[in-house]
């Protein structure tokens, strides 16, 4: 599925969109380059799901945790990994197999630890304010 996202007003939509393409699927992988909006796209997700706190990048602490009604929202962000071990250190698969949804930013440092099927979702900068969103279930 691809969804193009001209304007930040038009994230709420996408985000919609891609909740009904996941259907029951809570693990979300989100790649693109460094400025491409991924956090701000988790943030539409978030705020979709019914998440009330503020919704930031976990860069520092590599994951955060929302509420969401009876759901738990847990966002990772493993930009700043330099290996594995540290996955394996905060608990990864207390996380991951949790049941609860997942967002993940920079899978690819992690990438032998995700799960078996989950919704990736590409962003590809179009210019400043355009995106175009690759979204697919593996």
């Amino acid at each position: 599925m691809k969804i193009k996202v001209n304007r930040l007003s038009d994230l709420d939509e996408a985000a919609q969109s891609l909740l009904s393409f996941a259907g029951d699927n809570k693990f979300f992988i989100f790649e693109g380059d460094m400025g491409a909006g991924k956090t701000t796209f988790i943030k539409a997700i978030a705020a979709a799901l019914g998440v009330l706190d503020t919704v930031s990048s976990p860069t520092f602490s590599i994951v955060n945790e929302y509420v969401a009604g009876e759901d738990v929202i847990y966002h990772f962000d493993f930009y700043r990994i330099k290996s594995i071990q540290e996955a394996y250190d905060i608990g990864y698969e207390e996380y991951f197999y949790s049941g609860h949804t997942c967002f993940i930013e920079w899978p690819e440092k992690i990438q032998e630890l995700l799960p078996e099927s989950y919704i990736k979702v590409e962003i590809f900068t179009v210019n400043e304010n355009e995106r175009m969103l690759s979204v697919s279930k593996i």
